[in-house]
């Protein structure tokens, strides 16, 4: 009888394995909302890291967390880390691109509670009423990743989060002062 138990959990352990592995070993999430703004308002308050607490969907989550900035003020290597509880962990973010009013690319870093990387994108384009922003997240996932999407799919867990994010912007956009005007380099002269 104990063999037979024995065989049944064997069996439902390695249906599991089995199962896990064949998920997708990606998951990319994305939406999409019209801020009533113009692009350069939007784009500076994403752009600069110190203006997240504005509009962040996890902003909030830890009145103690610990944050630091380094590297430049905003743009292209400007870094943000943050340290708190268990609701918002602890990670680091890296803007690699920066094409004004336009599109941000972050390097999204989570050291705890499990360790993780995603590449994250903003896009932005002039559309009636405002800025159409999209917000996207891709990345990878290990075997763990993709045993807890068995019971918790990525979109639905962070799709909510920046759904909340792109409307907390619409609030957030009221309180930005009119953006510095952006020097974008001129096309050389054509002979």
């Amino acid at each position: 009888m104990l063999k037979k138990i024995l065989l049944v959990i064997l069996a439902i352990v390695v249906m599991f394995v089995v199962v896990v592995s064949l998920r997708p070993s990606s998951y990319a999430v994305q939406r999409t909302a019209v801020v009533p703004a113009p692009p350069e308002t939007v784009f500076a308050l994403v752009n600069d890291f110190r203006h997240w607490e504005k509009w962040s969907p996890w902003a909030k989550l830890d009145p103690n967390m610990k944050e630091s900035h380094s590297g430049v003020d905003s743009g292209k290597g400007a870094v943000y880390d943050w340290e708190g509880n268990s609701d918002v962990g602890k990670g680091r973010m890296t803007i690699q691109e920066s094409h004004p009013n336009e599109h941000i690319s972050i390097y999204l870093e989570f050291l705890e509670p499990f360790a993780s990387v995603s590449d994250t994108d903003f896009r932005f384009k002039p559309a009636a009423g405002g800025t159409e922003v999209t917000w996207a997240m891709k990345g990878e996932m290990g075997f763990m990743e993709k045993a807890f999407g068995l019971f918790m799919d990525m979109d639905a867990m962070i799709g909510k989060d920046f759904e909340k994010g792109l409307a907390q912007m619409t609030d957030a956009v009221k309180t930005m002062p009119a953006p510095a005007p952006v020097d974008v380099p001129a096309a050389p002269a054509t002979p």
